[in-house]
């Protein structure tokens, strides 16, 4: 038997052109070190929202990729986001989740920092340092751009890549079914109590790409469907909307970000939260509201969908943000803010409290399947033989289509229609071509393709499959 010896990422471990994709990028340590450089130094990821800084002084401590950073609002109101490392030897200088402060002191050696990231405290500056250390050159280290968009705060490490909103180009629209009120409001939502964590003992690519659209899971919820976790206590969550809707699968192919959809009627959205009258009202009146303000584009909804690389979203409910932070190659940190109305009675909001938690998280019914999942999917990929076979991502391709129309509604991005077909695996064979597209790319003149002349508004199949599968895969 001949031995195969693959060391780091190569052209064709993500082969779109058949539909494989190696298990070595979910569990080979070299790929894991080149993706830390390649994917999350490059990219624009989440790191927190607006309403858990309000005040000057308020701060709290976030992450990107594997580094910790913290996101605060100076005197002047203005948000930074620092690296969470001195600069004398690297100690963290804050250990705490979230709170207020005037300063940043390591527990080190003491150095300390305004919340505006400039060195403002050395010990023995004039005796051990003779006055001579230039503290203007020593601040905290800041991320090289970021943008705070509809209360939710991104940044990125690279300098030349492009503008947030030019990074997401006409997903705009698909974060804004998040991030809007329920009513259609623009930015009308508020985080909910804090933040859960936990940790997942698989790659972080494997909940991006549930995320992504992975619609073939159902059997993992039976369970949960039988138990009824619908809002309204009985029945799926969605089995209403799912009845009356066109459901679609919707991806950018040049951004790499990719979201589910639900096209309904032109008629009354069905009820919901019949055991609870307040509640019911509310959504009856938000759903009217929306409609009303946003035309067509108010039968809108979303389902679950990610923002490259790692930061997922639940439109619906439970309403939320999530990211897949990497702990290594073999560990996933995930964080879960979640959404409400900030207009939303108080009785809503209690009412969405009690389901979200029921339902996502460490303790949810349905999130508890999805970790179990990805957890043996992971331990079963690592050993020496199992790694030599590719995963299958071959559903549906070759049926996607641009441009597409549904009465009256234009739909931006490469969309399938899965209302008849139930499933597809085009959102996830996205997430990989822009994976691999980071992975291969030198700088961000390579990976901004829409900025060329000749790009249109979306790379045709067999074009994204040249660029990405090199050469064939196991």
């Amino acid at each position: 038997m001949t031995t195969t010896r693959i060391g780091g990422y190569r052209p064709g471990l993500v082969d779109l052109a058949t539909g494989r994709i190696s298990r070595e990028i979910f569990v080979n340590e070299e790929i894991y070190q080149e993706e830390l450089e390649q994917v999350f130094a490059r990219a624009w990821l989440f790191v927190g929202h607006e309403s858990q800084v309000p005040n000057p002084g308020d701060f709290f401590v976030s992450g990107m990729g594997e580094e910790s950073v913290i996101l605060c609002r100076d005197r002047a109101g203005a948000l930074h986001v620092f690296l969470n490392s001195c600069r004398h030897r690297g100690m963290k200088v804050c250990r705490y989740d979230e709170g207020n402060t005037t300063v940043f002191t390591c527990p080190y050696h003491g150095w300390s920092y305004g919340i505006d990231g400039r060195l403002v405290g050395v010990p023995y500056f004039r005796e051990a340092y003779h006055q001579q250390l230039d503290k203007s050159q020593w601040g905290l280290v800041e991320v090289a751009q970021l943008c705070s968009y509809k209360g939710t705060v991104w940044a990125t490490w690279d300098q030349t890549a492009p503008p947030f909103l030019e990074y997401l180009g006409d997903f705009t629209r698909y974060l804004d079914l998040t991030l809007d009120g329920w009513d259609g409001s623009e930015g009308g939502t508020e985080i909910l109590c804090g933040v859960q964590k936990w940790l997942i003992p698989c790659n972080w690519k494997f909940p991006a790409e549930n995320f992504s659209g992975d619609s073939y899971h159902n059997i993992s919820h039976r369970s949960v469907d039988l138990v009824g976790i619908g809002p309204s206590g009985s029945g799926r969550r969605d089995l209403r909307e799912r009845a009356v809707a066109r459901r679609l699968q919707v991806c950018l192919p040049e951004r790499g970000h990719q979201t589910g959809l639900y096209l309904l009627p032109d008629e009354p959205t069905p009820p919901a939260y019949q055991h609870s009258p307040i509640v019911a009202e509310y959504f009856r009146h938000c759903e009217e509201e929306r409609r009303r303000r946003r035309g067509t584009w108010g039968r809108v909804t979303g389902s679950p969908g990610e923002i490259f690389p790692n930061t997922a979203l639940h439109p619906r409910q439970p309403r939320t943000i999530a990211a897949w932070h990497p702990r290594g190659v073999h560990q996933t940190e995930v964080w879960r803010w979640y959404l409400v109305d900030a207009a939303a009675p108080a009785e809503v909001k209690h009412f969405l409290r009690d389901y979200f938690i029921r339902y996502s998280g460490p303790a949810g019914l349905t999130e508890q399947d999805d970790m179990e999942n990805w957890n043996y999917a992971h331990a079963a990929s690592r050993g020496t033989i199992a790694r030599r076979y590719a995963y299958s991502y071959e559903q549906g391709a070759g049926f996607e289509v641009d441009d597409y129309r549904w009465e009256g509604l234009r739909i931006p991005g490469g969309v399938m229609d899965i209302t008849e077909a139930k499933s597809s695996e085009h959102n996830l064979r996205n997430l990989y071509r822009r994976w691999a597209e980071f992975m291969e790319a030198d700088n961000w003149d390579q990976l901004a393709t829409w900025r060329r002349p000749e790009s249109g508004p979306h790379r045709s199949n067999a074009g994204i499959h040249s660029q990405v599968a090199v050469e064939a895969g196991k």
